[in-house]
C-alpha cells in the first residue's frame, strides 16, 4: 500500500496571515494522523513564511507517524535541523533561496559528489534519504551512486499533461524511472501537483510507489470537502 504523507505548509501559510496559532499546526498535524495520514510533510525555508523552524522542533514531540522533513540542504541551518530532530525521512530539493515553490529534481550528474557528502551525514545518522529527480533516467541512474535510499519523482510536468488529456505520454517517463530506480535498489516516492484527480491513475501506472507527499491540493480539497473526508479520499485513490 502506497503511504500518504500530507503536508501541512498551506496550514502554517494561513497561520502565519493573521500572526497568532490558528490554525494550530501541532493539532492539525496530529487531526490527519487520525483521520488516516501515513506521515506528516513539511518543507521549512529560509525565510520561514510558512514552516517554521520551531515548529518542527513542536511536531517532533508529538508525532506518531513518519515525519518527513523537505528542504535544501545548501542551508546549513537546514542541515542542524534535521540532525536535531531525528525524523524518519529527509528529503533534499534542489530549492533557490526565496524560491515559490519547488520545481525540479536534482542534476544528480553534476552534483554527484555534492549528493554524496550531504546524505553521508544524513545516513550516518540513521536519517532515511530521498532525493527530488525529474523522471530522466540519466538522473535516476545518477542518483543511485549518490547512495540516497529513495528518489522523490518530481510530478509536476505529469500533471500538467494529464489536465490536458494526454494521459499516457504523461505518466509514461514516470512509468520507466520507477522501473529503473527499484532495478538499482532505490525506493520511490513521488510528489507536486498529484491530486484527487490524477492520483489513482498516476498510482496504477508506476511501480513500487513508496509514498506520495501531497498538500496544497488536499488542503484546498479540504476547504470544501471536510479534512477527514479529503484524507480518506485520498487514501482511497492509493488503494484503487
Amino acid at each position: 500500500m502506497t503511504k500518504l504523507s500530507v503536508n501541512i505548509n498551506k496550514l502554517a501559510t494561513l497561520r502565519n496571515s493573521r500572526g497568532g496559532n490558528n490554525p494550530n499546526l501541532v493539532k492539525a498535524a496530529l487531526d490527519a494522523e487520525q483521520f488516516g495520514a501515513d506521515g506528516i510533510t513539511v518543507h521549512p525555508r529560509p525565510d520561514e513564511r510558512h514552516i517554521r523552524y520551531a515548529d518542527v522542533f513542536e511536531l517532533k514531540k508529538v508525532l506518531h507517524t513518519e515525519l518527513n522533513i523537505e528542504g535544501n540542504p545548501t542551508e546549513e541551518k537546514f542541515i542542524e535541523l534535521v540532525l536535531a530532530n531525528q525524523p524518519a525521512q529527509v528529503t533534499l530539493v534542489p530549492d533557490a533561496l526565496g524560491q515559490l515553490t519547488s520545481n525540479h529534481g536534482w542534476n544528480t550528474i553534476e552534483h554527484k559528489d555534492y549528493l554524496i557528502g550531504i546524505i553521508t551525514i544524513f545516513k550516518k545518522a540513521g536519517i532515511r534519504v530521498s532525493i527530488f529527480v525529474d523522471p530522466i533516467l540519466e538522473m535516476v541512474e545518477a542518483a543511485a551512486a549518490t547512495g540516497t535510499d529513495r528518489i522523490e519523482l518530481y510530478t509536476e510536468q505529469f500533471a500538467t499533461h494529464y489536465a490536458a488529456g494526454e494521459r499516457h505520454s504523461a505518466v509514461e517517463p514516470y512509468t520507466a524511472a520507477a522501473f529503473k530506480a527499484a532495478s538499482l535498489g532505490m525506493g520511490i516516492n513521488a510528489g507536486h501537483d498529484l491530486d484527487l484527480q490524477n492520483l489513482a491513475y498516476f498510482k496504477q501506472e508506476v511501480p513500487h510507489l513508496e509514498e506520495v507527499s501531497i498538500g496544497h491540493a488536499l488542503i484546498c480539497d479540504a476547504i470544501y470537502l471536510g479534512f477527514e473526508n479529503t484524507i480518506q479520499l485520498y487514501k482511497r485513490q492509493l488503494a484503487k
